[in-house]
């Protein structure tokens, strides 16, 4: 069984800051990548950003310079650092991990939290 919980989404005026932290737990032997998704009203569900192991991150043109993604391996964690918040940011932020468990070492999965609401206001 692999978990994914997300802590630190809420509330936000305009230009503030987030941070978004999401730890994988269970019988993981290794990640590949983690990353962050989130999904507005009626719209769908779209990358933010995501990060390999080795550190290589990829953002959305919608939070370059804006947003930093981390990883921490020896925790299985991955923080999302929202700077300079925008009232189009508002959506769920969902913690997405492409890893592979002990029982199946030959099966790479995703993995989705439960997601966090994010809400900026203007």
């Amino acid at each position: 069984q692999v978990q994914l919980v997300e802590s630190g989404g809420g509330l936000v005026q305009a230009g503030g800051s987030l941070r978004l932290s999401c730890k994988a737990s269970g019988s993981i032997a290794s990640i590949n990548t983690m990353g962050w998704y989130r999904q507005a009203p009626g719209k769908q569900r779209e990358l933010v950003a995501d990060i390999t192991s080795n550190g290589s991150a990829n953002y959305a043109d919608s939070v370059k310079g804006r947003f930093t993604i981390s990883i921490d391996n020896a925790k299985n964690t991955v923080v999302l650092q929202m700077n300079s918040a925008k009232p189009e940011d508002t959506a769920v932020y969902y913690c997405n991990a492409h890893l592979r468990q002990w029982a199946n070492l030959r099966s790479w999965s995703h993995y989705w939290g439960q997601g966090t609401q994010v809400t900026v206001s203007s």
